[in-house]
């Protein structure tokens, strides 16, 4: 049965593009045009139509390479050539109009598409520009629209205010807007009707920077994902599966259970290609699978032999140095110094502390060896004892043979007599444990709970230094690249060997290796292997012997719910299941994107959340206006279509208000259309006439001057 929760990446259509409009009904009436350039969509129109015609506001020179021919693609087009999508540029850039190319090219569209073939524009023209829009931007618009296309007045609206107009049928109301675009969240206070932009507020997070967000959480999450996730995928994304929560704390104390999680995951399915598999006969796996058969039988016996002669040489390793430190007594005290530093220790301690590290790795190797085996008679080695010059080539070749049989057979029967004495001690251990829990039981649990905490900690402290490592500022890995530098620095052929033609010898000695497991964080480490099996003959001794310990309190219980809730948030996919490899869970990341209106700090941007920005526009009115503000709390902009948005805002607002004050939140009826269909409502009405600037008056007083008015900005305002 197929998994419901998993939704394929849509197959994106083909762009429709529309023929231009009938510009006759419009040519001799001066109809206001509308413009509402936003940073995604461009939306324009004759304010007597209903429905504006729409376009992405995106430009695009590109060269068609089968006649060579330079293309400019506006809009949608931009999307029917492949090469051209990454030469787009828009006008704006983040939240201020910069790229006033673009914007021309934009505004050639508008008019084509609009039918208008004149030479100029003869219609006065109602135009959207940002909260605080900088005067720079403004001025080049104006001298845009005045010098290029020599339109009749142009005057500017905020677009919050003009869909809070349209949805309160072109009545004086009051409110709290809050607007929702593409680079920025805007509040605006409106009170009888009028904009007070004096206490405005903006927050530099939208709808971009939350699919920028989304996209950098996918790839932290997925870093080697097969497939590369586009800026538009992401967004449609963002707006199919994430949400807000009333309480974002409390969603991820819930979803903490991994069960929780899996129930609230959307998985997308990219395109994936099946690969081509190879068939075979079965004589021909039979012959695959006999001849790996022949090549593991080789492997370990290659092994077995290395290890064999690993275990005789570090025997006699530690032969030799314990006969070096007995030396210590027939010895003076310079010529012992000597001694030392010719065989390379600096004093006494370092040469115990050597041969303590052997004896502890030579017990683990005959531990290792003797596992398994089973007692066997000595065999005989009949031409050991033969002197060499009594035999023959051959003859010296089974010598050297029976040598190493020899050698080995009395390692093993070391490492058994080894083991046995191992077992005495243990048995003996084991013996006094017990006595110890009888005599007095709440002080031996004392005592293994602090051993069991140890050795816990010890493995936590382990696995946050190879964390560590892996940052290169940390402490740790800097300790790391000393040690690397002085390895390279480190002269371990004196000079008139090197001269003479020595050898760096290197790696001949297992010790040298210690340095290796402590560089390489990827090394198997002994202590880690020793640590896990204390650990568990601990918790046993514990879920035998002290009730409050339970199987939850182990080391595996805590593992493995750790090591579910890793599952649950990024399910692994065996290696040949290529449909699973192009999947993305989407889990938490659905909740932790929007939240980032709240906490805009969770995403690196350092300013104040959408919910206090709110809070200090409210304490700059008066308690009765603040009434008037909360009673109806408007949400505009394409991005407040996102659901529990509404939920949340009443859950931010209502612990800051008196409970006897009214609270009352509702959306625009069409979020991402309303602001043009109220700018046409506007330029229907008489009052639209004297907040336009006229030719004349742009001639006066400058492009930066505009007329103030209750839906427009105040900045360089008449």
């Amino acid at each position: 049965m197929a998994d419901t929760r998993v939704i394929r990446l849509p197959t994106p259509s083909p762009p429709s593009l529309s023929a231009p409009s009938s510009y006759e009904p419009h040519g001799d009436e001066h109809t206001p045009l509308i413009i509402d350039n936003g940073s995604t969509t461009l939306r324009f129109g004759f304010a007597t139509s209903d429905t504006p015609r729409t376009s992405s506001n995106i430009v695009a020179k590109y060269k068609e390479r089968k006649q060579g021919r330079q293309l400019l693609l506006f809009g949608d087009a931009v999307d029917v050539e492949s090469g051209a999508k990454a030469q787009g540029k828009t006008p704006w850039e983040g939240d201020v109009l910069l790229n006033f190319d673009a914007m021309e090219h934009a505004m050639d569209y508008t008019f084509i598409q609009l039918g208008i073939d004149t030479p100029t524009v003869d219609h006065p023209i109602l135009m959207t520009e940002r909260l605080a829009s900088p005067l720079h931007s403004r001025a080049l618009t104006s001298e845009l629209m005045f010098e290029l296309y020599s339109v009749p007045s142009l005057a500017y609206a905020v677009d919050a205010p003009m869909s809070f107009y349209h949805n309160n049928g072109a009545k004086p109301a009051d409110g709290l807007v809050v607007s929702f675009n593409t680079a920025s969240t805007s509040v605006i206070p409106m009170l009888a009707g009028k904009g007070i932009m004096s206490q405005a507020k903006r927050i530099p997070w939208g709808a971009q920077h939350s699919a920028e967000y989304l996209l950098k959480l996918i790839q932290l999450k997925y870093p080697t994902f097969s497939t590369r996730v586009t800026s538009a995928q992401t967004s449609w994304m963002l707006h199919s599966f994430c949400e807000v929560s009333p309480d974002y704390l409390s969603l991820l104390r819930k979803l903490r259970d991994p069960n929780q999680l899996r129930a609230v995951e959307r998985i997308v399915q990219f395109p994936f290609v099946l690969p081509t598999i190879e068939e075979r006969t079965e004589e021909e796996l039979a012959r695959i699978a006999d001849r790996r058969r022949e090549q593991g039988k080789k492997l370990q016996e290659l092994a077995a032999k290395a290890r064999l002669e690993k275990l005789v040489q570090k025997e006699n390793d530690v032969q030799y140095l314990t006969n070096l430190k007995e030396r210590k007594g027939t010895e003076g005290k310079r010529e012992w110094q000597n001694l030392l530093q010719s065989e390379g220790f600096s004093d006494d301690v370092a040469l115990d502390q050597a041969i303590k590290k052997l004896e502890a790795d030579l017990k683990r190797t005959r531990k290792k060896e003797v596992e398994g085996d089973d007692v066997i008679e000595e065999p005989s080695f009949p031409l050991v004892d033969v002197p060499d010059a009594d035999l023959d080539e051959e003859s010296l070749k089974e010598k050297r043979k029976q040598k190493l049989m020899k050698a080995g057979f009395e390692a093993r029967a070391r490492a058994r007599r080894e083991k046995e004495k191992e077992r005495e001690e243990r048995e003996a251990d084991e013996k006094r444990d017990e006595q110890d829990r009888e005599r007095d039981p709440s002080a031996w649990t004392r005592k293994l709970r602090d051993e069991h905490q140890s050795l816990l900690s010890r493995m936590k402290e382990r696995s946050r230094r190879k964390v560590a490592l892996t940052d290169r500022k940390s402490a740790a890995s800097q300790a790391r690249m000393k040690n690397i530098a002085s390895l390279a620095a480190d002269d371990r052929v004196p000079k008139k060997r090197r001269k003479n033609g020595g050898e760096d010898m290197f790696g001949a000695d297992d010790a040298d290796w210690a340095i290796y497991r402590k560089i390489n964080t990827g090394a198997p480490s002994s202590d880690e292997e020793d640590d896990l099996l204390q650990l568990q003959t601990v918790e046993q001794k514990l879920l035998m012997h002290d009730p409050t310990f339970g199987d939850e309190h182990t080391h595996a219980a805590m593992t493995s719910q750790r090591s579910a809730f890793m599952s649950a948030f990024r399910p692994q996919y065996e290696d040949g299941d290529v449909e699973g490899h192009a999947r993305i869970h989407l889990s938490i990341e659905r909740w932790r994107v929007c939240e980032a209106y709240f906490s805009p700090s969770m995403a690196g941007v350092d300013c104040a959340g959408l919910g206090e920005v709110l809070q200090n526009v409210l304490t700059t009115f008066s308690m009765a206006d603040r009434g008037r503000l909360v009673n109806n709390v408007f949400l505009t902009g394409a991005p407040a279509q996102v659901p529990g948005l509404v939920d949340r805002l009443h859950a931010t607002l209502r612990p800051i208000l008196p409970p006897e004050m009214p609270l009352q939140i509702v959306r625009a009826a069409d979020p991402a259309l309303d602001a043009w269909r109220g700018m046409a409502d506007f330029a229907k009405t008489e009052e639209f006439k004297s907040v336009g600037v006229s030719r004349a008056e742009y001639e006066e007083w400058g492009a930066e001057r505009i007329r103030r008015w209750w839906g427009g900005n105040w900045n360089a305002s008449v």
